[in-house]
């Protein structure tokens, strides 16, 4: 009985994974991305990227509407009533960060809402909470794990080991 012979992968061949997943749902996020009017989906997936985490917090892009002459769109955006003020004041900075995403003055204007298109109580976004501060440490916790990391001679691995051994420490108190 002879084996076959084995063959060498193509190199030229797609992967597979991941990137074959994404095949299969990048088509159908585009066309539910353009029919809100996001040409460029990267305003809706990186939006903390784009206006910055703290805006983020409390902002989320809905649609983008085209006016009939052509002359910009308006980028409609959801805000939380509290913060509606502080982010109305920063609207042109906004603008002139979308725009550098799209690469050319596509957004003219900038309308908040305080409810999405689809109704009240469905348009409701999650907001991001605010960082939790951060906890207090004993000392002596402190001291313990300082000395339980210290033969090692690596600073990001020592201080990684710190970090694990005041939680471990912590943990055991409470």
């Amino acid at each position: 009985m002879t084996k076959a012979p084995i063959h060498m992968p193509n190199p030229s061949r797609r992967m597979r994974g991941f990137e074959a997943t994404f095949g299969f749902v990048k088509d159908p996020i585009r066309a539910v991305g353009e029919k809100r009017g996001f040409a460029v989906t990267r305003l809706l997936t990186h939006w903390p990227d784009v206006v910055g985490q703290d805006l983020a917090r409390t902002t989320r892009p809905v649609k983008i509407g085209y006016s009939r002459d052509g002359f910009g769109a308006t980028l409609t955006v959801l805000v939380s009533s509290a913060h509606a003020p502080m982010v109305q004041m920063q609207v042109p900075r906004i603008i002139e960060k979308v725009n550098a995403v799209y690469g050319y003055a596509a957004i003219s204007k900038i309308s908040l809402t305080q409810t999405a298109p689809t109704g009240f109580a469905e348009g409701q976004a999650e907001f991001l909470a605010a960082p939790k501060a951060e906890k207090v440490i004993d000392p002596a916790v402190r001291e313990k794990a300082v000395e339980t990391a210290a033969p090692i001679a690596d600073a990001g691995l020592r201080a990684a080991l710190e970090a694990l051994a005041q939680n471990i420490l912590t943990r055991r108190k409470t």
